[in-house]
């Protein structure tokens, strides 16, 4: 399934050539608050029995080692056509394993809604990137707000974040109208509410640049917007390198003030690059794709810094696809061992958590960021975006120690001149 789900967006969504800005001004107040747990999000398909896509003997994931705040059920078989196959028969086994392992960790679960059975589905016998009938509308409006209820309803307190479908610019993923959409929308919205108050429902999520962001723009122009706490939206960026987001996030945006939105939390509820495996699993290595094929160490750099750039550039929530997939996973496939990838990502999740970003900014290829602790200490984010150079520390400020995304740090050589490369690293120094 994820050798599909990787080769259908290629061959739909193609991202022209983005120019970066010269200077980075954060969107709203948000970015700069102190960044939460719940920034972090993951995508994890293997944690529990049964597990359909577990072929050869292949072992399930263990709890992730590092740290992060919330996990979005995708490609996790908890949709519609997985909880309830036959009308009224219901097969909740798969997602309470996932809210009880979430609760025991003290995770935030997003649960996706969308994928009808065949039984439910206004066109039962259509193709889609996943079963016969699962991109359609449901045929019956009634159907959907019964699966609605009763998912939110046995699941009350526990799960509170809710995503009406997924990709739904993509026809193997929704094949219906906006208007038909915008239906269901109101139907989750009222019912979840109506369940518990507190329930936050994100929108469809709409993925990719150019003429992709027209369908954002059209549905919200016929009023899917009033139906949503939060916008969703999924900014890869498979060809480009992480700085790339920020423009695509500039024109969500954008399109969200048009419409008078820009006071709704903006969720990156999906990305992700494709990372090498070194543990010898072939899985995925065949499909045809020109995404950027990441090597190890590269990898880890591309996490830290779309991260780092998409807290700063007004993200709220940012779920990486993914954790143990054998495509873009942060852990080998097989093995489960911790990719550098994944260790970028606790140490980013460390540096950023309790923080706040206060400015980001770049000349040339080398790209600063200030990180300001509770207590007020400043300490600086330093990458390049190609090759390698070095950072001028600020007048008055000197270096002290470098941590890099291993978690190893040293003493600079030079307390005023530090080299950089494409791989982050936290500078922590003092005033002179």
């Amino acid at each position: 399934m994820e050798d599909a789900r990787v080769s259908m967006i290629t061959r739909r969504i193609s991202f022209p050539a983005i120019a970066v800005f010269l200077a980075l001004a954060p969107c709203t107040a948000r970015s700069e608050a102190t960044v939460p747990p719940s920034y972090f999000g993951l995508h994890m398909h293997r944690m529990v029995e049964p597990q359909p896509w577990l072929p050869n003997g292949d072992k399930l994931t263990p709890w992730p080692s590092v740290n992060f705040g919330s996990w979005r059920l995708w490609d996790a078989y908890a949709v519609w056509s997985n909880l309830e196959p036959e009308r009224g028969k219901w097969k909740f086994s798969t997602l309470d394993k996932y809210v009880d392992l979430a609760k025991r960790n003290g995770i935030e679960l997003l649960l996706p809604l969308g994928s009808p059975p065949a039984w439910a589905s206004a066109r039962p016998d259509e193709r889609s990137s996943y079963r016969p009938g699962n991109a359609a509308e449901p045929r019956d409006i009634e159907d959907w707000r019964n699966y609605v209820r009763t998912v939110a309803t046995r699941y009350k307190g526990r799960i509170r974040t809710y995503e009406l479908w997924n990709e739904v610019n993509i026809k193997g993923f929704y094949s219906g109208s906006q208007e038909n959409l915008i239906e269901l929308a109101r139907v989750a919205f009222e019912t979840l509410k109506s369940v518990d108050p507190e329930n936050i429902l994100v929108s469809p999520s709409v993925v990719g640049g150019g003429k992709n962001l027209q369908w954002l723009d059209e549905y919200l122009t016929k009023g899917g917007g009033q139906y949503a706490d939060v916008i969703g939206y999924h900014f890869y960026v498979p060809k480009d390198a992480p700085e790339a987001i920020v423009p695509l996030i500039r024109d969500v945006q954008d399109i969200m003030r048009k419409h008078n939105l820009e006071h709704k939390a903006l969720w990156n509820t999906e990305t992700g690059w494709w990372i090498t495996n070194t543990d010898g699993t072939p899985y995925g290595a065949g499909a045809d794709t020109t995404w950027k094929r990441l090597a190890p160490n590269e990898a880890a750099g591309y996490v830290a810094r779309v991260l780092v750039l998409g807290k700063w550039a007004g993200l709220e929530r940012f779920y990486w696809y993914d954790w143990d997939g054998g495509v873009m996973g942060l852990i080998e496939y097989s093995t489960k061992e911790l990719k550098p990838s994944g260790r970028a990502y606790g140490t980013t999740f460390k540096w950023l958590v309790g923080n706040t970003l206060r400015s980001c900014e770049h000349a040339d290829t080398i790209w600063s960021c200030a990180l300001a602790s509770p207590r007020g200490e400043t300490s600086w984010l330093i990458w390049s975006s190609a090759g390698s150079g070095s950072w001028n520390a600020p007048a008055g400020w000197r270096a002290d120690l470098l941590e890099d995304l291993e978690g190893k740090t040293t003493k600079p050589a030079d307390e005023l001149h530090i080299p950089v490369t494409e791989s982050p690293v936290r500078v922590v120094g003092n005033l002179d």
